[in-house]
């Protein structure tokens, strides 16, 4: 069943951009959002998610994802549900594309040990330093900073997963250069961005543990979700070998996800009466996610990969090390602002230098940070298998 026109974002009644644009020269026939999601692919941001780590160190194992691999990965599953639900498509893509710009090098590792560092300055925080980038940091424009994306394509970027009540100081340095009313919800292209990123890699984590040999499948088979799957594939397919049973495993967890979601979006609309996308915004809660029974699974699947491979024996030493790579920089960079290329180095007081800092860490692809720590402070001890 498609929604109602109404409930999907529409580009010829965007609400603009923060900066006017001078529209001389080739365009081609896109809209807003494809635009957006054009600027996005073509920014440096972008292209740097190759080398940062997803959830092995990126500079090894050719075989496991990467940042870049995952965002590709989330906006086809976006796409995916944004085209059964009758959605923008190109919005959700873009917001897909682009919900992991602003990843440190190493991951949520890196990002715990860069928002210790600059604790006295604020901190740090992935998302709203998705914000940052794309409102200030990239600048491959001639009349302003940032891409000057849409504000449905900012608004999604910042609220993706609900109303912002403790805002950071980079959500709220962009969010007063163009007011995302962060206190609403966004819109469906937003919400259901938010779901395909979790869908991507729960399923997609799975199959990078199992490939590296830190999961077990008989411990999987504990969860009902992965036993359901299991024995329905097991049932299908009785003679096909163990290697692509796995491949059918890590589909099938997707496409249960998706269908579920689906239908329980579909119900939710249904149920809440919403006919318009400012209600959607108005509507107290989301409308795109799981089921009341697959969220339950999905916790419980969340869980153990939390327990058994993100927190693993064999990751927890290179998260360690990945941490003090981190922290280790931002001190040297601290105590020698002078290391800092020209155009990172700010002049408006400590806070202001400190969150310079900040901004050409974060930037670093896993191999950018390896390299300038064993060139500033010393060598890095990193397993060559993960």
């Amino acid at each position: 069943m498609i929604l109602p026109k109404a409930l999907a974002a529409d580009p010829s009644r965007s609400r603009g951009r923060a900066f006017a644009e001078d529209d001389r020269g080739p365009r081609g026939p896109r809209d807003a959002f494809q635009r957006d999601r054009d600027r996005i692919v073509h920014s440096v941001a972008f292209r740097r998610l190759r080398h940062k780590t997803q959830v092995f160190v990126a500079p090894d194992g050719d075989h496991f994802r990467v940042r870049l691999t995952h965002s590709i990965e989330v906006a086809q599953i976006g796409r995916t549900m944004a085209r059964a639900l009758g959605l923008n498509e190109d919005l959700t893509e873009a917001l897909c594309l682009a919900h992991d710009l602003g990843h440190p090098p190493f991951g949520h590792g890196g990002e715990d040990a860069l928002q210790a560092s600059l604790a006295d300055a604020g901190g740090f925080d992935h998302n709203a330093h998705t914000l940052r980038l794309v409102t200030c940091l990239e600048n491959p424009y001639p009349g302003f900073d940032g891409l000057n994306l849409s504000w449905e394509t900012l608004e999604g970027l910042a609220k993706h997963n609900g109303p912002l009540g403790d805002r950071t100081w980079a959500m709220e340095e962009a969010n007063a250069a163009f007011d995302l009313q962060l206190d609403s919800w966004p819109s469906l292209e937003a919400q259901v961005a938010a779901i395909a990123d979790d869908i991507a890699y729960d399923n997609h984590d799975i199959d990078d543990g199992l490939r590296s040999g830190i999961l077990g499948l008989d411990a999987l088979l504990e969860l009902p979700l992965v036993a359901r799957l299991w024995a329905e594939i097991e049932h299908r397919h009785p003679v096909l070998d163990q290697t692509r049973k796995l491949k059918a495993l890590v589909r099938d967890g997707i496409g249960a996800m998706v269908g579920d979601v689906l239908e329980e979006t579909r119900r939710r609309i249904a149920q809440s009466g919403v006919e318009t996308i400012d209600d959607i915004r108005l509507a107290g809660r989301q409308l795109a996610g799981f089921s009341s029974a697959m969220q339950k699974e999905e916790r419980g699947l969340k869980r153990h990969l939390y327990a058994n491979l993100y927190d693993s024996d064999e990751l927890r030493p290179i998260r360690m090390e990945a941490q003090r790579i981190v922290g280790d920089l931002a001190r040297c960079y601290r105590e020698n602002p002078e290391y800092l290329p020209a155009g990172w180095r700010r002049g408006e007081g400590e806070v202001a230098r400190l969150r310079g800092v900040g901004d050409f860490i974060a930037g670093m692809t896993d191999r950018f940070a390896i390299a300038r720590h064993e060139a500033l402070i010393g060598p890095v001890h990193l397993p060559e298998k993960f």
